[in-house]
């Protein structure tokens, strides 16, 4: 049986994943909210149950790999990939910012992928992933995300499968009202 949104949302509750303060998010922008997945999946009976639901959607679908950006997306590829019965690798930043493969992982032409994240706020880091698995010559079928914290108005050009949609507010810190409060910035992943 699927997860819903709610309990999703107790899961992510529960472990400590909600937090609400001023926060400096992965883009570069402000927010007064904040989900930390670790906390979530830390605990293997929660990330399994997660990555279950994740992947709900695809099976069917000959999943070949699950990738995922690191760090966030570690952890879930794998999980996922067990789901799925295919295989997970994940890509790291280059010292250049962008999305790469590493440790001799490699994906080859016309192999089926399913990209896997943590959380959303731009889909810039899903983005990447999605341009290097099509520069490789491999068929991104889809993208499922725990966390998205748009609301559901991202748009990646594939189908998008995402546990909990969370309109949360985020601001470039010129325009942040927290800065201007003088709230004290954190930075949740530290």
């Amino acid at each position: 049986m699927p997860l819903t949104a709610d309990q999703v949302q107790a899961i992510l509750r529960d472990c400590g994943s909600l937090l609400e303060g001023h926060f400096l998010l992965t883009s570069g922008r402000h927010s007064n909210r904040f989900i930390l997945l670790a906390q979530a999946l830390q605990h293997p009976a929660q990330a399994e149950r997660l990555c279950r639901a994740l992947a709900e959607p695809f099976q069917g679908q000959a999943v070949e790999t699950v990738i995922g950006p690191a760090v966030g997306g570690i952890i879930l590829a794998f999980e996922v990939a067990r789901a799925l019965g295919a295989r997970g690798i994940f890509a790291e930043k280059t010292a250049e910012g962008r999305m790469a493969l590493r440790r001799g992982f490699a994906l080859r032409r016309g192999e089926r992928v399913l990209v896997v994240e943590d959380a959303v706020s731009t889909g810039g880091s899903v983005s990447q992933v999605i341009e290097l698995v099509r520069a490789a010559g491999a068929l991104a079928l889809g993208v499922s995300v725990i966390a998205d914290r748009t609301g559901g108005k991202l748009k990646l050009g594939l189908p998008l499968h995402t546990l909990l949609a969370l309109d949360i507010a985020s601001w470039n810190a010129e325009e942040c009202p927290l800065c201007r409060a003088g709230v004290p910035l954190a930075r949740p992943k530290d």
